[in-house]
């Protein structure tokens, strides 16, 4: 069965963008972008919220055609076009570069999503997340803590009433300073 994966930069102070949605603060060097693209190469799909999916389709369709972009950044551009994406939004009427709306998060359809053959899918975007994590749809977090306060910002995990048990996976450190922090659900007895 495939997982769903929480994957997030974050600041040391745990926000994963600024006050007023900045992320330059990122410290995404070619080591990382490429360690990235591993990553993602394989999943089965992306599932993000509106905005995420409008950032993206904003940049990464056609990032590859500018030269200035080469290495890492254009092969993500490629990985981005041809992966299947799921967008959860209930004002979005339409969208490309292989991708299908979805109006709400129905468990039985992630369920049903989940059994199918293929890559993990990975999911992006706080607010889509917060839908996840209230019920209960989450199988691993890949969390990239980036060595920098911000001070404010919006914190990737919405308050919750109920504690969720994780078991570290992996750590990774990049030369960059970013630490990987890759934690499964515990297993439920």
């Amino acid at each position: 069965m495939r997982k769903i994966i929480f994957m997030m930069s974050v600041s040391l102070d745990g926000y994963f963008e600024g006050p007023n949605r900045e992320i330059d603060w990122h410290l995404v060097d070619d080591e990382l972008h490429r360690h990235l693209n591993e990553q993602l190469r394989g999943m089965g799909a992306f599932l993000s919220g509106r905005i995420t999916y409008e950032l993206m389709a904003d940049y990464w369709p056609t990032a590859d055609a500018d030269p200035a972009n080469s290495g890492p950044v254009a092969e993500f551009a490629a990985i981005w076009r041809e992966m299947p994406k799921i967008v959860y939004s209930r004002t979005l009427e339409r969208a490309d570069w292989n991708t299908t709306v979805a109006r709400d998060v129905v468990v039985e359809e992630v369920a049903e999503l989940k059994a199918r053959p293929g890559g993990d899918l990975v999911l992006g975007g706080a607010d889509l997340a917060a839908s996840f994590l209230r019920h209960d749809l989450v199988d691993e977090y890949r969390i990239y803590v980036h060595p920098v306060l911000i001070g404010r910002g919006r914190a990737p995990f919405p308050d919750a009433d109920t504690r969720t048990a994780l078991r570290l996976e992996e750590t990774r450190i990049f030369g960059n300073g970013v630490v990987l922090l890759r934690y499964g659900r515990q297993v439920r007895g």
